[in-house]
């Protein structure tokens, strides 16, 4: 039972009262290492994701880059891309099929937005492929990231375009800004 203050035994309102976590008696200070330790992965996922094939410069034979289709597109751009043999020249390309952004007759612009951000977090990406929708919600994500957006209505046609404009770029500089050079 907990006593009340004031009552014989209690702590008075001027007495320090010992923090329930501390080891000695009040006596230490919090820990600064968890902050510091947790500042410098955040730094260090960072310059990992900064020296992916969309940042670096030019691309390894071999790499593999990633196209992101919203789902209207995404059979058309799958069999192109088989079509290909998942390949553009050297590089592999790998197309990530997007959930709808259908709800009925409208667009869930949660779900938009959560599509763009998931293109623009992988630093493989170098382009992303959308139904020719007015106005483009997903657009301002995806170019802030320079990423090359495909707008038709033709899944074949944006990946074939895509693949065409990664064949065409050289080794001099970033495969994600001659992509988007090329296409945008």
């Amino acid at each position: 039972m907990a006593r009340a203050l004031g009552a014989p035994g209690a702590p008075s309102q001027n007495e320090r009262r010992e923090p329930l976590w501390s080891v000695l008696g009040g006596g230490t200070r919090p820990s600064r290492v968890l902050p510091k330790v947790l500042l410098a992965m955040a730094f260090g996922g960072l310059l990992t994701a900064g020296a992916g094939c969309g940042e670096s410069e030019g691309i390894a034979a071999g790499a593999t880059v990633t196209a992101y289709v919203e789902a209207p597109l995404c059979a058309g751009a799958k069999r192109e891309l088989a079509r290909e043999g998942g390949r553009a020249g050297d590089v592999r390309v790998h197309a990530v099929c997007l959930p709808s952004v259908a709800r009925g007759e409208r667009t869930d612009l949660a779900r938009v937005g959560a599509n763009a951000r998931r293109a623009t977090e992988d630093s493989a990406t170098v382009g992303y492929l959308e139904p020719p929708t007015i106005p483009s919600f997903s657009r301002p994500i995806v170019e802030a990231a320079s990423i090359a957006v495909l707008r038709t209505s033709s899944g074949k046609t944006a990946m074939a375009s895509l693949l065409a404009a990664i064949r065409d770029a050289d080794d001099s500089s970033s495969l994600r800004d001659q992509v988007r050079q090329t296409l945008n």
